[in-house]
């Protein structure tokens, strides 16, 4: 059920809570040298110094606290998971197909992917990379992960967190801007442009955001960016702009007749946690 790093990370949440290694070990039923390997191995295998070891014990150094919240909420979703399997239902097994766009595929939804294929076992997970809605009625996916204001009247989910936008370029960056086509001209990012940016300064157009952020860190001009997307290109700088930018909701849903499906709800947790976990991230506030 477990990798040996969320095992570790086991380790190091229960010093994180009790704040001593001692109440880790009593926690978790182990002895005190078990505890101190275990968090000295997740440590060193991510070059990190997690807590500050202090007369009264231990305690979280500030810029790793995102760290402990983000494995509390997927260890979680571990739970609730293992709570599924273990119950008198038959085991959560098959595949599960999950649509969303191509920036999310490509940068948002892989870690939070690959920590499920870590944790449960029986599950396979299929992406469906596209900028265009599936549809549901054909069975094209299962779970949809989408930045959206709304939800359709066949569809069901949960808000897991917001998607923030920046205008991104290089630096010095450039009066020329990078436009959206495609399905993104229907975005809150097309209207945003279409209300700031003169249209005799777009210089160029994509259909995908990925291709976008490329664009931009080639110096064609400034494009707006999910910052989550922006954020995570070195060459690109995130500029002041020139009217309020939006953030929009993002969705993890799934046709109303897929409700009762365990092994979809179970995804659909799982991936409302991690996102979650990464709110701070995807808004455009920082690493999380």
């Amino acid at each position: 059920m477990h990798s040996d790093n969320w095992d570790d990370m086991r380790f190091v949440l229960a010093v994180a809570d009790t704040g001593t290694v001692s109440g880790a070990a009593r926690r978790l039923g182990v002895n005190h040298a078990t505890v101190l390997r275990r968090v000295a191995a997740f440590e060193n295998r991510h070059g990190v110094d997690v807590f500050e070891r202090t007369s009264k014990g231990y305690r979280v150094n500030a810029e790793y606290v995102h760290i402990i919240e983000a494995a509390r909420d997927v260890g979680n979703a571990v739970k609730s998971v293992e709570h599924l399997m273990s119950g008198t239902q038959a085991p959560l097994v098959g595949t599960v197909r999950i649509s969303s766009t191509d920036s999310f595929c490509q940068v948002v939804l892989p870690p939070i992917i690959g920590a499920f294929h870590n944790a449960v076992s029986g599950i396979k997970i299929a992406m469906i990379s596209t900028n265009a809605y599936s549809n549901f009625s054909q069975s094209h996916a299962d779970i949809a992960v989408r930045p959206a204001q709304g939800l359709s009247d066949d569809m069901v989910g949960d808000v897991a967190a917001r998607l923030g936008f920046g205008v991104y370029a290089v630096d010095p960056a450039p009066e020329t801007w990078l436009g959206l086509s495609g399905p993104l001209v229907r975005s809150n990012a097309a209207n945003w442009m279409s209300e700031n940016v003169p249209a005799e300064r777009i210089v160029g157009a994509a259909d995908s955001f990925m291709v976008l952020a490329t664009l931009a860190r080639l110096g064609m001009g400034r494009a707006v960016l999910p910052c989550s997307v922006g954020d995570a290109v070195p060459e690109l700088c995130r500029l002041d702009s020139p009217g309020e930018l939006i953030s929009v909701p993002i969705w993890v849903a799934c046709h109303v007749d897929l409700v009762g499906v365990s092994r979809v709800g179970a995804v659909r947790r799982f991936l409302v946690a991690g996102l979650e976990a990464r709110a701070a991230q995807l808004a455009g506030y920082g690493a999380s």
